[in-house]
């Protein structure tokens, strides 16, 4: 890649996170509200979690407040309680499935922190994969 190109791409990250990256910042809460609703509860913790992976994100972070995100994940988790609303939240993972592979990862990453606030349980593994399936990134060399 020239140098003109890798500019042009840094230019159009910067210029996409300040005016907000819809769709990474909804295959983001997506894929965390189908790590917090597969044990069955829904902990403020992980909740907690969610938001603050997300705000660590520089173009999460310059695109959305805490307010906006808070109110994209309750969404999120509302879906996520049935089967066809974690289909939805697939779907927005899978939509970013294009993304370079540093903006896929960061969305996996995420909702593994979350999942690992208290340790990962065997269905929050299986969140897990299906979240890496979506973005196509290998599971478990992004756990280790």
């Amino acid at each position: 890649m020239s140098f003109v190109q890798a500019a042009f791409g840094r230019f159009k990250q910067t210029v996409t996170a300040y005016a907000g990256d819809a769709p990474l910042m909804r295959a983001a809460v997506s894929a965390c509200a189908n790590v917090i609703v597969a044990d069955g509860e829904v902990a403020g913790a992980e909740f907690e979690a969610a938001l603050k992976g997300m705000l660590a994100d520089p173009i999460l972070e310059k695109g959305y407040d805490s307010l906006m995100l808070e109110e994209e994940l309750y969404d999120a988790i509302g879906r996520a309680r049935t089967r066809a609303g974690r289909m939805q939240n697939l779907h927005f993972i899978e939509a970013v499935a294009e993304r370079p592979a540093e903006q896929r990862q960061s969305v996996f990453l995420i909702a593994a922190d979350v999942a690992d606030f208290e340790g990962i349980s065997p269905s929050e593994h299986w969140a897990l994969t299906e979240v890496a399936a979506g973005l196509g990134l290998d599971r478990d060399a992004l756990l280790s």
